[in-house]
């Protein structure tokens, strides 16, 4: 008996959501998928779409940004050790993906290395859980930071094999709503929880503990639906030696100009990415708010996702280097209005509803720069070249982040609100790049 025979009642679940989305001539569009995909569709986008929004709740309410560094606090961790969750959490998810896209290359069905990354994410959370339970200072610290980087490793697995998934499972033109949808459902959950800090502010480490352990959770039921997923056997070629084969990955930003432009957008853009902290450093100082355990920050940022998700995402699938751009022109305008407000000290500087609104912002063109760059990448790359292109990009970023993160850092403490006037024009050259990139959506 096939699999898809033996999942009747969840096809006809999938085909429902489907039809409903898509209530148009041509809700069952196949482009730049096998032939055999076709009558999976909508079974394989529902599960793709539910999936991805379990994760991205995951990332939501664990976000190191926020959930981490409070925990971190309440334990009594080094404060040096809190400016090392971002760069952990998003180099090592990114770093690895070079050596293992050839291993990954060599299976033949990647959704159960995406579903072992899951899993593998909801194990390091759990044990995070545990660690705040059950140790304290330092020892908890470094305890925690060294389960953040076995968590970061689990997510290079999921996003290498994701992408690779999703171009083979999901037609072209409905690949950016499948990111779009999860991104408005993640939203509207971390929306919940950060007026649940606000009534909350007292929530002791033993509270986070339980609010890891239920991200755990999530990630555990991401990978049983993303296993629904009804995946054809796949091209295993260029499945060479991991450090030969990343040569000849790194060769593509030479050989492949298009593919260099796309990356040299993506890296001027990483400033929608490391400005969040500084935004906050600046909001407390300004607004005289400890704004750690409020969620005021979390609510802004879980709305610009909401509202994201359900505009960019299929604008993304029309044109995705155009919402690529708009994202970082938003990022730079929510950046240089802080920038504005406080050199020139207006009385906007203080006003803490003022900075949530510029996170708002922010947040708002960070979500444009992941779906579109998500969607342009996976459009941009064929079925040979889709795995490669990945590793090769975000590995490169990967790098760019701990040095551009070490350098805003420095800046920071040299000539603080200055250094969002330097991640604006970044951002603002990133996306006059990003304009100019080859048309490879609609």
């Amino acid at each position: 008996m096939s699999e898809a025979s033996t999942k009747q009642p969840a096809d006809a679940a999938a085909e429902a959501v489907y039809d409903a989305l898509y209530n148009d001539a041509e809700a069952r569009v196949c482009k730049d998928v096998p032939e055999s995909a076709c009558r999976h569709l909508p079974r394989n986008w529902a599960f793709s779409t539910l999936a991805l929004s379990l994760t991205k709740t995951g990332d939501r309410v664990a976000d190191p940004k926020l959930t981490l560094t409070w925990l971190f606090s309440a334990l009594g961790a080094p404060g040096f050790l809190i400016g090392l969750i971002a760069p952990v959490r998003e180099a090592g998810a990114l770093l690895p993906q070079l050596f293992v896209s050839a291993a990954i290359r060599r299976r033949e069905r990647r959704k159960f290395v995406w579903a072992a990354g899951s899993f593998g994410q909801a194990g390091a959370l759990g044990l995070m859980a545990l660690a705040a339970l059950s140790l304290g200072g330092a020892v908890a610290g470094w305890t925690i930071l060294a389960l953040l980087a076995l968590f970061a490793v689990f997510r290079s697995l999921a996003s290498v094999s994701h992408k690779d998934v999703l171009g083979k499972t999901v037609s072209k033109t409905r690949r950016g709503a499948v990111g779009g949808y999860a991104t408005s459902a993640s939203g509207l959950a971390a929306l919940a929880f950060g007026a649940l800090l606000i009534v909350t502010p007292d929530a002791n480490a033993a509270a986070i503990a339980a609010i890891l352990a239920f991200a755990a959770g999530l990630w555990v039921v991401a990978a049983i639906a993303y296993l629904m997923i009804v995946e054809e056997k796949g091209a295993t070629e260029g499945g060479a030696n991991a450090f030969p084969e990343a040569f000849k990955q790194l060769g593509l930003l030479k050989s492949d100009p298009a593919f260099a432009r796309f990356v040299a957008a993506r890296a001027l853009m990483m400033a929608t990415s490391i400005s969040p902290p500084f935004l906050v450093a600046i909001a407390r100082q300004e607004a005289g708010e400890d704004l750690a355990g409020l969620g005021g920050f979390l609510i802004a940022s879980a709305a610009a996702g909401f509202v994201s998700g359900w505009i960019l995402g299929r604008l993304a699938d029309r044109s995705s280097r155009w919402v690529l751009a708009a994202g970082g022109a938003a990022g730079a305008a929510a950046l240089l209005s802080v920038f504005i407000a406080v050199t020139s000290g207006a009385g906007l500087s203080q006003s803490f509803v003022f900075h949530a609104a510029a996170l708002f912002l922010l947040a708002f063109g960070h979500q444009g720069v992941r779906l579109g760059r998500s969607t342009y990448l996976v459009d941009l790359a064929d079925a040979e070249t889709r795995a490669a292109y990945t590793a090769v990009s975000n590995t490169v970023i990967g790098l760019l982040l701990l040095v551009a993160g070490l350098i805003a850092g420095f800046a920071f403490q040299v000539a603080g609100v200055w250094v969002l006037a330097g991640l604006a024009v970044s951002a603002l050259l990133g996306a006059a790049l990003s304009v100019s990139l080859e048309p490879v959506s609609g």
